[in-house]
């Protein structure tokens, strides 16, 4: 289980507030080390989250004993991340809301070629930059029936018998 996630934003309060939006739950200042970090919570029994950092923060890993610490650094262009996320809205808020923003949003599916298709999703693009992969209450049961080893080895068996 993943409770929180950090991404970077150009404006966190304003990614936070859209998560929330998405999400169906808050978004506030983020109480902790770095300034101008905001937070959006699922409100959910799992205390799903995600915080969102300014642009240029980094995490680095502390010195000999000590915790992790923030350093500040030039901010890429895209980031090699992603996270896969169920939400409250439906697929006509998700497709709304990023249009709203201008933040790229796309319905796809999900699997080893075009031909199989195991779950589908949207890419939701924050900022244009930084993707987060969202499932609606309705998408959400296909992925759990894949995302586990017994699915993925019969998935690689098929697979493989396909290409002999």
């Amino acid at each position: 289980m993943i409770h929180h996630i950090s991404i970077p934003a150009r404006d966190p309060e304003h990614v936070a507030k859209v998560l929330a939006e998405l999400l169906g739950g808050y978004a506030g200042p983020f109480v902790g080390p770095i300034p101008g970090a905001w937070v959006a919570y699922a409100e959910d029994a799992h205390g799903t989250g995600v915080e969102v950092y300014p642009e240029r923060t980094t995490l680095v890993p502390g010195e000999d004993e000590s915790m992790g610490a923030v350093a500040l650094r030039d901010a890429p262009a895209a980031v090699a991340f992603h996270a896969l996320i169920s939400v409250k809205a439906g697929r006509v808020d998700i497709e709304r809301i990023g249009t709203r923003e201008g933040w790229r949003t796309r319905h796809f599916w999900r699997g080893p070629n075009p031909q199989v298709r195991l779950f589908e999703l949207y890419e939701f693009w924050v900022e244009n930059r930084v993707m987060l992969e969202l499932v609606t209450e309705d998408m959400v049961e296909a992925y759990r029936k894949i995302a586990q080893g017994p699915a993925q080895r019969d998935l690689l068996a098929r697979l493989a018998s396909a290409r002999s």
